[in-house]
Order: structure tokens, then C-alpha cells, then sequence
């Protein structure tokens, strides 16, 4: 997960300052210098920690922290404000004022341009835009066949020449289509290389020249750390882009790049890959961001992402089953494909304030045994899902058969559904101050038991 160490390591550290009635200048000095540590192990750009400590250090030794009735919190509050001011302001896609926008797509290969170009085109058809994606990569092989695969997934058409080896020429020839088929969005995805050479950048150039982009995006792998900052300070160069695009942010755990490409270069980081799937690109919020890293959660992105997999009209019915007690297998199949929409559940736990890597260690999510429990209801009949039937124990033995699972998962499974039934009619029937009692002597949520 993004910033995990990181995050661990600031907590870690800010714990010790909240517990002390008063913060001295040692003691503040002691932090900085854990603080410094952990950036540095989660490779940020050297320079960029010595000006964010001093920064910090400035402001933290004022009367704003030494005379405060809290002042571990207000250190955090002005670390929090820092991270804000580093990562820089929150920068849209410009839109050209003469259809269409061009957004030309720049990077070294293996950063996943061609999957961040379609992913874009996706975003911006969801925001009632017409897209047309240009195959620009005339040198690896299957680029222009996974960008024509990837562009028929989400319903997004792709220009590409058969048998030409100028990409100037493409990008010329998908300008004219695009302006003639009435596509307001044209995003050129060109060819990347191993490694930063001359050839690259004059053929980008070249295209720049050509057709004169709205926007010039990089693309580039946050999994390299500074070797990332250092590709696009090279690229911005040469190129002058409008802004970058880190991919992989899901499964970086030190997070080096999102907090030194701003800082290095001047341009704003404008999106971040989250996950593999299409729809797995987020605009990137420096305050979401920074809250993240400290452990206080990202409720705005949480509501975001429930908006977009969360059916209204489903939701709404469901509260009057929940109300009604009638709630049913096939009620909680539902709510299941929903979630999965969203996201990895730890992912969306990470988003809630207060739940930081230590807490999640105490939250079991099996993603495994989800499996099994969508399995186990899809094998049900539609009586038996709604309730209408009562599962037997040959009925339980079929289910497990035809789910691939054991009749003791069926039988765990319809006992922590009763549970949850009682649960929610208890809930809704008057006895929910005395339930939040029991819960407040449960512990930990680590010791919840979740029906999956």
C-alpha cells in the first residue's frame, strides 16, 4: 500500500509528541530528525527533506506550537500543511477552447503509457467528453493491438495506420479524423524507450511541433522512486510538459516520487494510477494525499469512489429491507459486486480516519473467502436466496458442492447471516443504544467477525 512505511514511521513519531503536556526544543529537534529519517528511507529527493525540515523547524519552534495547549497536534498540523505545500496545488487537465484538446502522453517504456492513455480517455468520457485514442508506438511490438484492445473495453475508438512507421504522420492523420468525426479529446500515445536518448526526444519533439498539444503528460513508474523524479526533470527539459501522471502508486510503499516531483521540477503531478483495472485513475488531491500519509484518512475520496459503484436506486431499497428485516442473501450478493467495484478492501479501510497500517494488521480482509461466500450464494436457488426456503442439510450439501466449498463454510456462512439479521433488526427496532453498549465493551475491531 502507498506511503505504509512512511506512514508507520510518522505515527510512530508524532505519538510520542501528542503524549507530552509540552513540547521542548529538544524534543521538537528529536522529531525532525526521526521525520528527516523516514522521508529519506521513503527515497525523497535529498533536497527536497532539507528544505521540508527546515520549513517545518521554522514553524514548530514559534508560539504557535511552544505556547499551545496541544502542541503535538499543532506540529502535525503544520507537517500536514507542508506535505500540502510540497506536493503543490491541486492542477486540472487544460481544455482547449477549440475542439479538440490534445493531451499527448510521454515516457520511458514500461511505465504504463498505453494503459494510463486509455484509463484517461475512460475519465474523460465519463465526464461527457468524446475521446479518441492515436497509436503513436510504431517500435514495440503489440503496443497498437493492446491499445486497440484496451480502447474496446471501455468504448473508446483508436487511430492507428497500418503499416507506417512515422509517427508524426499518425498523429497529423488522427488530428484530421478527429476534427472531422467531431471527437473533442484527442490522446496520443506515443513510443517510450529503456532508457532517455536522443532519438526520443526529437521524435517527440517532432510530434510537438506537429500538432501542438493542449497538454503534455508524462508517465511515470512511482515504484522507481527517485529514478522517477530524475526522468522527469530530464523530460521537462526537453519537452516542457504540463504535468505528470504517477502509475503503480498502489503498490509503492515508500511514495518517494508523489512528495519530490513537484518540488524538482515544478510540475504538477495531475493523476495517479491506483490499481490495474480501467477505471483505477485518480485525480491526484495534494490534501487527500497528505492526510493519507499521516494516518488521517481520505473520506472525500472514500465517498467518491462509493458515489460511482454505489447504485442509488439499489440503495435506497435496501435501507427499506434493512428496515423491514427482509434482508437477504441475494440483498448481500449485491452489496458484495458493489464493494468490489469500489476497490481492494483494504484499500477503501486505509481511506477511513484513525484505521493506519497498525490497525488494519488486526483487520483480517480474506479476500479468498469473499470468494468462497459469493460462490456459496450463487449457488443458492433464488428461493433459498431470499429466504423463502430454509436450507436443509441436504440443501447445504448441494450448496457446497455446487460452490466448491465444505458444508462446514455454508453453515458458518448462514450462521453469521442469522447473526447479522438480529442484528439489524435490533437495530431498527429500538434496541440500538443498548447494542452500542455491547459494542463498546467488544475491544478492538480486530475481533469483529465479518460474514465473508
Amino acid at each position: 500500500m502507498a506511503f505504509e512505511s512512511l506512514t508507520d514511521k510518522l505515527q510512530s513519531t508524532f505519538k510520542k509528541l501528542r503524549g507530552r503536556g509540552k513540547v521542548s526544543a529538544a524534543d521538537l529537534k528529536d522529531a525532525m530528525r526521526e521525520v528527516k529519517m523516514a522521508l529519506l528511507e521513503a527515497d525523497v529527493n535529498f533536497k527536497v527533506v532539507k528544505s521540508f525540515i527546515n520549513s517545518v523547524s521554522e514553524r514548530a519552534s514559534g508560539a504557535e506550537v511552544m505556547e499551545s495547549l496541544t502542541p503535538g497536534q499543532q506540529v502535525v498540523k503544520i507537517v500536514n500543511e507542508e506535505l500540502v505545500k510540497l506536493m503543490g496545488s491541486e492542477e486540472k487537465i487544460k481544455i482547449s477552447s477549440k475542439p479538440p484538446t490534445i493531451i499527448m502522453m510521454a515516457g520511458l517504456q514500461g511505465a504504463g503509457k498505453t494503459t494510463t492513455a486509455a484509463k484517461l480517455g475512460g475519465l474523460l468520457k465519463k465526464q461527457g467528453k468524446r475521446p479518441l485514442l492515436c497509436a503513436c508506438d510504431v517500435y514495440r511490438p503489440a503496443a497498437i493491438d493492446q491499445l486497440r484492445v484496451v480502447g474496446g473495453q471501455i468504448g473508446i475508438p483508436v487511430f492507428s495506420v497500418d503499416g507506417s512507421k512515422d509517427p508524426v504522420d499518425i498523429s497529423k492523420k488522427a488530428l484530421s479524423h478527429a476534427i472531422s468525426n467531431g471527437n473533442d479529446i484527442l490522446i496520443i500515445d506515443t513510443a517510450g524507450r529503456l532508457h532517455i536518448d536522443e532519438d526520443l526526444m526529437q521524435e517527440l519533439k517532432n510530434i510537438k511541433s506537429e500538432v501542438n498539444p493542449t497538454e503534455i503528460l508524462l508517465v511515470v513508474d512511482a515504484m522507481t522512486g527517485q529514478d522517477a523524479v530524475n526522468v522527469a526533470e530530464s523530460f521537462n527539459s526537453e519537452l516542457e510538459i504540463d504535468g505528470v501522471v504517477l502509475t503503480k502508486l498502489d503498490g509503492d510503499t515508500r511514495g518517494g516520487a508523489a512528495l519530490s516531483v513537484r518540488a524538482v521540477t515544478g510540475k504538477p503531478i495531475k493523476f495517479c494510477g491506483m490499481g490495474e483495472k480501467l477505471g483505477d485513475l485518480e485525480v491526484f488531491h495534494p490534501e487527500r494525499m497528505a492526510s493519507r500519509i499521516l494516518g488521517m484518512g481520505d473520506v472525500l475520496s472514500l465517498i467518491e469512489k462509493a458515489e460511482q459503484a454505489i447504485d442509488e436506486k439499489k440503495a435506497i431499497e435496501l435501507e427499506k429491507k434493512m428496515r423491514t428485516s427482509t434482508f437477504s442473501y441475494g440483498d448481500f450478493l449485491d452489496q458484495m459486486e458493489q464493494m468490489k467495484k469500489m476497490g481492494p478492501m483494504e484499500q477503501l479501510l486505509g481511506m477511513i480516519p484513525g484505521m493506519n497500517q497498525a490497525a488494519l494488521k488486526d483487520v483480517k480482509i480474506d479476500e479468498k473467502k469473499m470468494l468462497h461466500t459469493e460462490a456459496i450464494i450463487k449457488s443458492m436457488t433464488n428461493g433459498e436466496r431470499e429466504n423463502r426456503d430454509k436450507l436443509t442439510p441436504k440443501r447445504r450439501e448441494r450448496i457446497a458442492k455446487g460452490s466448491g466449498t465444505s458444508v462446514a463454510e455454508v453453515n458458518a456462512l448462514v450462521k453469521q447471516f442469522e447473526q447479522m439479521q438480529k442484528m439489524m433488526k435490533m437495530m431498527t427496532g429500538g434496541g440500538m443504544s443498548k447494542q452500542m453498549k455491547r459494542f463498546g465493551k467488544m475491544g478492538k475491531m480486530g475481533n469483529m467477525k465479518f460474514p465473508f
